[in-house]
């Protein structure tokens, strides 16, 4: 058993090593004077000073994560709905119909998903640029987020919303004081996947962006197209760090509030039922 254990331990290193090689042999040489990923030279922060003096980069920047909040935000509130309409279906032959049909998004090449949007944005006239690519992150970032909502609807018992409406709760009370504390982490589950993908978004982006509009992950490929730029290495370091600090964040706030004592699913019950 001692030995299964440490063969997999091993694997895992393995694999470990191979997804995180690249990167770490990309951020090492963003720190090389001599201005190529071939022979490191001597240290230097000139390409991260290059990417903090760049004002086009900083606008790009900031045009990513306007979009990546907005659609992060309008998918998770469709999300939300959504999933409680295909929980509320009664009809297993037509939820799963609805699931499976959210599901294709999901799995279907990015490249086919940005050239329809393509070809629907240019046939109803909507101008390329931030509005096309806010729409085509909110309809790509709607079906990730139902698949992190509704197991949570599904696991929720429906004694829960029986009891508040025998206390007297609402329907609009039933929603906001039962149903979405419960389903609260599949919520943020779906926001951050939403948000991660919005981010992380390079084929759909592609397609549906226009002139004088951008995102980082376009930016990134249009510079390496023109070269081995070390600047390239600093930024994708910098956007890996951010990230990694994330993940960090998002870890030890769970460690915390797992740690704490859960709170009783009668009180948001017995809330929703109190009349105002």
């Amino acid at each position: 058993m001692e030995n299964k254990n440490r063969y997999f331990n091993l694997y895992l290193v393995l694999v470990f090593a191979v997804l995180y090689a690249p990167i770490l042999y990309l951020m090492y040489y963003s720190f090389n004077s001599g201005g190529t990923m071939h022979r490191f030279e001597g240290f230097t922060l000139d390409y991260y000073r290059e990417v903090a003096e760049d004002k086009r980069l900083l606008i790009i920047l900031i045009n990513t994560l306007v979009i990546a909040l907005l659609s992060s935000v309008a998918a998770t509130i469709v999300a939300i709905a959504g999933a409680l309409a295909i929980h509320r279906i009664r009809s297993r032959r037509a939820k799963n119909a609805l699931l499976s049909l959210n599901n294709v998004l999901i799995v279907s090449p990015d490249v086919i998903i940005g050239a329809s949007f393509l070809i629907l944005f240019t046939i109803v006239g909507v101008k390329l640029g931030f509005a096309s690519v806010l729409l085509s992150h909110i309809a790509f970032g709607i079906p990730i987020a139902v698949l992190m909502i509704l197991p949570h609807l599904e696991d929720m018992s429906p004694t829960l919303t029986d009891a508040a409406r025998d206390l007297g709760a609402t329907k609009r009370d039933v929603l906001t004081k039962v149903i979405l504390p419960v389903i609260r982490p599949g919520i943020f589950s779906g926001f951050f996947m939403a948000l991660t993908y919005s981010l992380d978004d390079f084929a759909v982006t592609f397609f549906v962006t226009g002139n004088g509009y951008s995102t980082l992950s376009v930016e990134i490929y249009s510079r390496a197209r023109q070269g081995v730029s070390l600047s390239i290495n600093a930024l994708s370091t910098l956007i890996f760090l951010v990230t990694l600090a994330l993940v960090v964040g998002y870890y030890i706030l769970t460690r915390r509030r797992a740690r704490k004592p859960g709170t009783a699913i009668a009180e948001p019950v017995a809330e929703a039922g109190v009349p105002r």
